[in-house]
């Protein structure tokens, strides 16, 4: 393999408006793999309405693109030069109330499930909720069926009982694909000492936000400020749980954040993380405005005291680990 792409580059969390200039910035960036949110708030049809979108990309640009299934087609990517697309839902609405759509939603490609997005779900419970009774029946099954197919369980939305039970539970390593940790930055989304500590201890994975109600010194945090939290991050917990899950939702237009924010059970603007002022999404970071930005982290690593390998592994060589041991049945 090419001495210069030895380790892959792996965003494990963007939500961005798809369209040949995203993709053509991911292959100016080097990014081999991108797990995409194709659902927040859509029940199952609406879900398949996304994939059925995301198989026309696939069609119409095969130079740069193609749909991920395993951790080989991250090292496919990197022989090939093009991004593996990853399919991830943001919450459990494509399941509704049916256990049964987890493997058919694992056969259409999907490898990540969140088990809420903010509110309390069928299955667990949200950050923004003022009470968090853990994982419900359905969220204890739930989690086994994702286990057998080989579906990972995200965290990143869950509030603290939620996500501390659903390590617990999982006969297989969990992840909060883009979260920072509380003690750098108290947002309400970012995650406790403790919910960091179970979390390495099981073998999970965290991959760290770039999005700016997630950083410290919000859109003026500088590439100096994140990198110093990684190595902090990393020495608490191990470097070989800690990824990147950006978080970035590139060229999407404003009213997006209302379908984030509302999905169907709101009239009133949920905004949670920033205020009513500032609605939309917020400014990124002068050092990372898209995908063909991702690579500056690597210096900034570097800068940081973190070695070749460790930057390597932190950039992408430790999902593609996760995504090898996680992605196929149980054994």
């Amino acid at each position: 393999m090419d001495a210069k792409i030895a380790s892959p580059l792996v965003d494990c969390l963007q939500y961005a408006n798809w369209s040949p200039s995203v993709f053509t910035e991911m292959r100016a960036g080097g990014v081999h793999a991108v797990h995409a949110t194709i659902a927040y708030h859509e029940n199952f049809r609406e879900t398949v309405a996304n994939i059925i979108a995301w198989n026309r990309h696939f069609e119409r640009h095969p130079d740069l693109i193609f749909p991920g299934r395993s951790g080989s087609d991250i090292e496919r990517a990197m022989r090939e030069g093009r991004t593996a697309i990853f399919f991830g839902l943001q919450n459990p609405s494509p399941i509704e109330d049916d256990i049964g759509l987890i493997e058919v939603c694992h056969m259409l490609g999907v490898r990540f499930m969140q088990l809420s997005y903010n509110n309390q779900s069928l299955l667990a419970t949200g950050c923004y909720e003022g009470e968090d009774p853990g994982i419900t029946r359905f969220g204890r099954q739930a989690i086994a069926e994702m286990n057998r197919v080989g579906m990972v369980i995200d965290m990143s939305h869950s509030a603290e009982r939620s996500t501390l039970e659903a390590i617990e539970i999982s006969t297989r390593p969990i992840a909060i694909t883009h979260a920072n940790p509380h003690w750098w930055h108290p947002a309400l989304r970012n995650k406790s000492d403790t919910v960091l500590k179970a979390l390495a201890q099981s073998g999970g994975m965290l991959g760290l936000s770039l999005y700016p109600h997630h950083l410290k010194d919000g859109s003026n945090c500088t590439l100096e400020s994140f990198c110093a939290m990684v190595a902090d991050t990393a020495s608490r917990y191990g470097v070989e749980h800690v990824g990147i899950g950006s978080d970035l939702c590139q060229d999407q237009p404003d009213s997006v954040v209302t379908w984030m924010r509302n999905g169907r059970w709101s009239k009133a603007t949920d905004y949670g993380e920033g205020s009513a002022a500032a609605a939309g999404f917020p400014r990124q970071p002068a050092w990372f405005g898209s995908n063909a930005d991702l690579g500056n982290l690597r210096h900034g690593l570097r800068n940081a005291g973190f070695s070749e390998e460790e930057v390597g592994g932190i950039m992408g060589g430790n999902w593609l680990r996760f995504y090898t041991a996680s992605f196929g049945p149980m054994p």
